[in-house]
């Protein structure tokens, strides 16, 4: 037999994902499973997208240029003003979701050996993007006592060498709904400023921020507006996950080059998401303020109910919908699973995420899980209910006295 990419042989399973079989198994047996695992809001998709999707009146579904439609980028730019992004139509390239923007941002900027630094715990697929590149991800722990807030600078000092190439942040933060201060945004733009690196910041959560302060983009930072490389989705403002629509931004003349050598070698991006997308800009105010005051509830009724748990802690989200809980269990992975293959309460389980596979370093998170708070608060009550049930008949459960 031929051997097989050693690429795809170190390519991490997703923590998201790697355990929906158990689930798909709990389901056949007649298991409700209480889906807290991924960030699929359950929040109706808007009625101006599927009012678009029954009427395109279209001869050919023809490819679309591989920047993405001009409309949608101009709807983008306008979209984007809304915020104080100030950005030209043509440094807005429409990807293949805001997974095609980080992995196209890697390959455009990024060499083999190359480093990038990220404050853990992170998006997970951030780190399978990196090994796709060839380049390597270099972390700087943040905890779950002090907030997940971002470590100090002189952290990210100390990890600098000749092949770090930039910094990524996702902010507001997933797995964590940690919100980067101005301070802290500050620091890391006189980093980035300093070291001639990239800062790579995801914001496609930039709609779901809790604290009343302003929302910060990098591309308010002054003084590195060819150095931002600012990724997004429609997925999650929208509840579009399916339509695969995000968007790279960048400033820097020489990256659109480069990364339009990539978005050319896949042709274009989805030309019926794209129309959706398109449509869903002009999505009435009142369903997003709708929207984010239902976040906002289930945010606090959530985090209420996991720490009234005994042995359980979560910090309170500051933005998107996901929260980390420490569980009282020495192994979250194994405790995930237990749920769905071996649990039931009254016919009904719970199916999170294990926090480890959002950690690069070894034995970080994994007393920890995320949770999507993308389920009607009833729903959540349920699930919380559950979760309690498990942990008391767990084999392997810490002792808490």
């Amino acid at each position: 037999m031929p051997k097989v990419s050693n690429r795809g042989t170190i390519m991490p399973a997703s923590p998201i994902r790697r355990l929906v079989k158990y689930a798909e198994e709990a389901r056949a047996r007649g298991i409700k499973v209480y889906t807290l695992n991924i960030g699929q809001p359950d929040i109706p998709t808007p009625e101006v997208a599927f009012e678009t999707l029954r009427n395109i009146d279209r001869k050919v579904l023809e490819y679309s240029p591989s920047e993405g439609l001009r409309s949608l980028r101009v709807k983008l730019q306008q979209y984007y003003k809304r915020f104080n992004i100030d950005v030209d139509v043509d440094d807005i390239i429409v990807t293949t979701g805001g997974s095609e923007a980080v992995l196209f941002a890697f390959m455009a900027c990024l060499d083999p050996g190359d480093e990038i630094i990220v404050p853990e715990p992170a998006y997970a697929n951030y780190m399978a993007f990196a090994i796709s590149a060839g380049a390597k991800i270099v972390t700087v722990p943040s905890t779950i006592d002090d907030g997940f807030q971002l470590p100090p600078v002189e952290k990210f000092k100390a990890l600098i060498t000749e092949r770090t190439k930039g910094i990524l942040i996702c902010n507001p933060n997933n797995p964590t709904g940690y919100l980067y201060t101005m301070k802290e945004m500050m620091q890391l733009r006189d980093l980035v400023k300093e070291h001639d690196l990239f800062l790579f910041s995801d914001e496609v959560y930039r709609e779901f921020c809790y604290t009343g302060a302003p929302y910060i983009s990098a591309f308010h930072l002054p003084d590195i507006e060819e150095q931002v490389v600012l990724i997004d989705s429609v997925s999650k403002r929208y509840n579009e996950c399916g339509i695969r629509i995000g968007a790279l931004i960048t400033k820097n003349p020489e990256l659109k080059k480069n990364v339009m050598k990539f978005c050319q070698a896949r042709l274009s991006p989805p030309l019926i998401g794209q129309l959706i997308a398109e449509a869903s800009i002009d999505t009435p105010a009142d369903y997003m303020l709708a929207t984010y005051n239902e976040y906002v509830e289930r945010r606090k009724f959530l985090v209420d109910r996991i720490n009234m748990i005994p042995g359980c802690y979560t910090p309170i989200p500051m933005g998107a919908f996901y929260t980390v809980v420490r569980l009282p269990v020495e192994d979250a992975d194994d405790f995930c699973r237990w749920c769905l293959t071996d649990f039931n309460y009254n016919g009904e389980t719970v199916f999170m995420a294990p926090a480890s596979g959002f950690y690069v370093t070894p034995g970080l998170g994994k007393d920890e899980v995320r949770m999507a708070y993308v389920l009607e608060r009833e729903e959540l009550g349920k699930a919380m209910v559950v979760l309690a049930k498990a942990l008391e008949q767990y084999p392997h459960r810490k002792k808490l006295f």
